[in-house]
């Protein structure tokens, strides 16, 4: 009976170890598990650290990527702006340059071809233009003629004196105020000898025809008192 119990003893005793072993087990792999599920946590976190700095951190580099491009951009615009107003001075200046140009070429044209009408008409003993009033009875004439008729009323002869006056420098000089006598010199309208006393009546004797015929009644009316006096003497000896 003693056996019996000691057998039931050692049975019951071993089959407590077994259960207590198998709790122990299960114990211990639980514990295994839960410190694996424990790491395997740890390591999600890590992981899920390290991937929140690196976004984090490629963040920071985009946006410094960014504000690099947009100073960059700033940078470019600015330097396209001050490029396009240097272009946009010069070609300024460019252009005032070919205007100023073009204004000094036309002037000097026009002076040039002034000029040139000037020259041709003292060439062909024409009239220049008489800005001074020419009265209704000298209207029938023109030119030099016109000229003389004007001064010589104002010089206070009477207008029949023209016709004596008209006849004596047709006669002279054919009322060319370039005229030139190439044996004795006389010049001009009324043939001074020599041209340089006309110079009395102005400095420009030698090409303005107003200044000739000053001269020219001042000198007729010191010596023969009117045109037809001395159109009478230049009838009689040939020259006044």
């Amino acid at each position: 009976m003693n056996r019996l119990w000691s057998r039931v003893g050692v049975r019951v005793t071993s089959v407590g170890l077994l259960v207590a072993g198998a709790a122990g087990g299960i114990y211990l792999t639980q514990d295994r598990e839960v410190q694996q599920q424990s790491a395997e946590a740890s390591v999600v976190a890590q992981v899920a650290v390290d991937d929140m700095q690196l976004l984090k951190q490629r963040q920071a580099e985009h946006a410094a990527a960014r504000a690099f491009q947009r100073e960059a951009e700033g940078d470019a615009a600015a330097k396209a702006a001050t490029a396009a107003k240097a272009a946009a001075g010069k070609a300024h200046q460019l252009e005032q340059k070919v205007i100023a140009t073009k204004k000094a070429q036309a002037e000097a044209a026009a002076k040039a071809a002034a000029e040139k009408k000037k020259a041709a008409a003292e060439d062909s003993g024409a009239t220049p233009e008489f800005t001074g009033d020419i009265p209704a009875s000298c209207n029938e004439f023109s030119g030099n003629r016109a000229i003389g008729c004007t001064l010589m009323l104002k010089e206070g002869f009477a207008i029949s004196q023209f016709s004596c006056l008209e006849k004596l420098w047709k006669k002279e000089s054919g009322w060319n105020h370039k005229a030139t006598n190439p044996s004795s010199g006389a010049y001009g309208i009324p043939q001074a000898l020599p041209g340089s006393k006309m110079k009395s009546s102005g400095s420009d004797w030698k090409s303005n025809p107003a200044t000739q015929i000053d001269w020219g009644l001042g000198y007729i009316k010191g010596r023969y008192d009117t045109p037809c006096g001395a159109w009478g003497h230049s009838q009689d000896v040939g020259w006044y």
